[in-house]
């Protein structure tokens, strides 16, 4: 009887490929495990087994699988319906969630070269004829490929010859068949056995006498073995005798000391810790304690509206305790890196060694110990914290989903598929654990609070400060005033530059916001008006100074910056707007001895960046932070008694629905930046326009009316939460068949799915590297099937794919788009 595995490849394919097993093969394989299957003409894919089954497939005759990578399976059962469902939802395949998902690490695909081993001194009577051939080219070529190592010896599957090959070591790999992840072998070492006698040791130290570097490195075992029983890593060694490498080497090739290793993680916190059961909550907080716990019991996801700086990472933490001390596993979401390696060393102080990290900053390997630990429900990584990309981890055991933040639009991924939301798919994770999800937010998202306000979701709220310290004072500073009466210092208003002295003076720090990176957005001659562009893209490139360039932020074509005007040759050439390098600029002019530091894109590129930025900035090496959304977001500095947002207008006039509420959100969390201790913090905002209502609600800190009057807003043109949307995207080089096709589209959708389309219609940035883009939006009422309407829309697209003309246009499907 033939058996058949079903694979998920990590490919954007509708369908799974069904592959050939053996009897043997179909009783050891489980869903969840890795295998290697050929796919194409020569190309090698690690595929995760879905389901063993008995029914060849009709359309093409079934492969045999290459290899079982994994004696034990990866992925879980709950992770794979999981994804099923992101797939589902998202309209995407689900072998782009698994390409997603699984560190990059665990996957394996084959453009392998087969290099000439050097030191090889087989003889040729060794090998087979297939051996031969192979070695043989090897003599005149410097590398093959598979597919060549395939054409020499007229063979389809050569990876068993090549493997063999290896074995001998007749031929290397450059790159490798197997793991990318190797574990980290620490280097230890201890006194050879025959040494353990007294006398063979006196003998020892006697005849080392005439090697003083020597003797010394024993010597210094010895004193290291007194302080504890721990292993002794050779680095600890050779630094404690003062000794070279070269001297130790000596020593165990003379078979005096043993070297041995011990696999380690390369991320490692061993210090213990219990404060979180000391933590003592306010009555504030233990009231929101209490009802985020009756939230629970009804199995509700709970909503925590707490207002900056109210404590409600201490109701987290108790939260975790609890589930915890339950014996279950926990994940604590963000949605900046940024405001992670702030929160590990607090979450760290409360609960030591059992906190886990997973992000992308985190190389692949550190990536695939967290993993590894979570499916072996390790002690070290019963809390996990991270951002989206954590959700999809092996969780064996989840009580407790904590979403900081959740109104962030960071959560969503934007490219490439899956574009998911990850609070949305966090709450779909706790319900298949079974276990209990809390929102936390200042500001938060209008979907969120509608759902609490419809008792979908429980609710929360800590409506005062930590230690009842009072709300910063939020202040407007007219700057078409200013600018008018001429009294503005670059982008800086007196108000401003007055507050910045005095907060200096008492030895306060200030962060300053500005949505924009760079130094100016535009750079523009003023004698024909000429305005240097992206040649891939329909944007001005932005000035950066510290580069000298002109660079363009979406696909990062970059020249330096022009002497004369490319147009006339004119050297008039003035600079428009300003970013963050410019704020850093200016306030180097007026305040010239302060240290300013900058965090944005820009400055935050490297693993440690955002972690130097942060700790000098809580250390008071820098005096005023100027930065982009970045400082925005939960960062908790106690000396900060200055916010400065530069200009508010940027953001309140954005071509978006929820341009408003982002504008609320954005201006409230950077207020609650100051004055977290006992001093009243301030903020100043600046803007052309001081009566706007959201910028009058930010002042007043009133959510519940710009909630309401965004509501309202939405009701009249029906716009989420009250309408779900899905947002199409074509991309295509040729300008002329995209706007054709994109009619087709529409028109097709209209008549199945009658008037609540939008477009086709260009985005403010109609074309971004080299393709053109045009947008269809569609509305799909609450009443109305969301599973029907979107088989409709596939049905659509087929009928789409099927035109030949068509065939290079791209669809981009997002879901729930913000």
């Amino acid at each position: 009887m033939d058996y058949f595995l079903d694979v998920v490849l990590p490919i954007p394919l509708e369908k799974l490929f069904t592959y050939k097993i053996s009897q043997a093969e179909a009783d050891f394989i489980q869903e969840g495990m890795r295998v290697a299957v050929p796919f194409g003409k020569s190309k090698i894919y690690t595929g995760l087994a879905y389901r063993v089954h008995q029914n060849a497939p009709q359309a093409y005759e079934s492969k045999e699988i290459y290899q079982i990578l994994d004696e034990t399976p990866v992925v879980t059962q709950i992770q794979l319906k999981h994804w099923e469902w992101v797939a589902k939802y998202y309209m995407c395949t689900l072998g782009e969630v698994v390409r997603s998902a699984l560190p990059s690490a665990f996957m394996l695909e084959s453009e392998t070269l087969i290099l000439p081993n050097k030191e090889s001194d087989i003889e040729d009577k060794m090998l087979t004829d297939d051996e031969f051939l192979v070695h043989e080219a090897l003599q005149h070529q410097t590398a093959l490929k598979i597919s060549e190592v395939s054409d020499i010896v007229d063979k389809k599957n050569v990876l068993k010859l090549i493997n063999t090959l290896v074995s001998k070591g007749v031929v290397l790999q450059k790159e490798e068949l197997y793991e990318q992840y190797k574990p980290k072998l620490v280097r230890y070492v201890k006194l050879s056995i025959q040494y353990e006698d007294e006398e063979k040791l006196a003998h020892l130290l006697n005849e080392l006498t005439r090697a003083p570097k020597q003797s010394q490195v024993v010597l210094s075992l010895f004193q290291l073995k007194t302080k504890g029983t721990k292993p002794i890593p050779i680095s600890e060694l050779e630094k404690q005798s003062g000794g070279s490498r070269a001297v130790i080497k000596a020593l165990i090739d003379k078979n005096i000391l043993e070297e041995y290793h011990i696999r380690k993680d390369r991320v490692q916190f061993d210090q213990r810790s219990d404060e979180s059961k000391d933590i003592a909550l306010n009555e504030y907080q233990k009231k929101a304690l209490e009802d985020i716990n009756s939230g629970f019991n009804e199995e509700k996801p709970v909503l925590l509206h707490g207002v900056t700086s109210s404590g409600k990472t201490e109701v987290y933490v108790k939260l975790i305790q609890k589930c915890l001390d339950e014996g279950k596993q926990a994940l604590y979401l963000l949605p900046e890196i940024a405001l992670t390696s702030q929160l590990i060393n607090r979450l760290r102080r409360y609960f030591g060694h059992r906190v886990s990290v997973y992000h992308s900053k985190y190389s692949i390997h550190e990536r695939v110990e967290v993993w590894n630990n979570l499916l072996k429900n390790a002690e070290k990584a019963q809390i996990v914290i991270g951002a989206r990309s954590s959700l999809f981890l092996p969780f064996t055991n989840l009580g407790l989903v904590v979403v900081d933040e959740e109104h962030e639009s960071s959560f969503k991924q934007f490219d490439p598929a899956p574009r998911y939301h990850a609070r949305d798919a966090a709450v779909v994770l706790a319900s298949l654990h079974k276990a209990n999800i809390v929102l936390g937010s200042a500001t938060p998202s209008i979907e969120s609070m509608y759902n609490a306000r419809a008792n979908k979701y429980g609710y929360a709220s800590i409506a005062h400060r930590f230690g009842d310290v009072l709300m910063p004072d939020i202040n407007l500073v007219d700057i078409k005033e200013a600018t008018r009466k001429r009294r503005m210092k670059g982008h800086f208003s007196e108000i401003l530059i007055k507050a910045i002295a005095e907060a200096l003076e008492e030895g306060e720090q200030i962060i300053l916001f500005q949505n924009r990176r760079g130094f100016a957005p535009v750079v523009e001659c003023t004698t024909c008006g000429h305005v240097a562009q992206c040649p891939n893209c329909d944007v001005s490139l932005t000035y950066h100074q510290h580069r000298n360039q002109l660079r363009c932020h979406y696909c990062g074509y970059h020249m330096a910056l022009q002497q004369a005007c490319l147009a006339c040759g004119s050297p008039t050439l003035d600079n428009k707007g300003f970013g963050t390098e410019q704020i850093q600029q200016e306030l180097g002019q007026l305040f010239p001895n302060v240290p300013v530091g900058r965090m944005d894109l820009d400055t935050t590129r490297g693993k440690y960046a955002y972690e130097k930025i942060i700790s000098s900035f809580e250390n008071q090496e820098m005096d005023i932070l100027v930065g982009t959304q970045m400082v925005t977001k939960g960062l908790d500095f106690r000396n900060v008694s200055l916010v400065g947002i530069m200009n508010a207008d940027s953001m309140l006039n954005f071509p978006d629905y929820r341009a408003h509420e982002r504008s609320f959100q954005m201006l409230t969390q950077v207020a609650g930046r100051a004055g977290r201790t006992q001093k009243r913090g301030k903020v100043l905002v600046q803007t052309y326009n001081p009566y706007h209502q959201i910028l009058q609600q930010v002042t007043t800190n009133n959510y519940d009316k710009m909630f309401e009057e965004q509501f309202y807003e939405r009701e009249q043109f029906k716009y989420p939460p009250l309408v779900r949307l899905i947002k199409i995207t074509l991309k295509d080089k040729d300008f002329n068949k995209l706007n054709e096709a994109s009619e087709w589209l529409a028109s097709s959708l209209r008549n199945v799915l009658g008037t609540n389309i939008l477009g086709p219609e260009y985005p403010p940035v109609a074309r971004i590297r080299r393709d053109y883009l045009k947008n269809i939006m569609i509305k799909i009422p609450r009443k109305q099937p969301l599973a029907q309407t979107k088989n409709s829309i596939k049905r659509i697209e087929n009928s789409f794919n099927a035109i030949s003309k068509y065939k290079s246009i791209r669809l981009v499907y997002n879901v729930d788009h913000i």
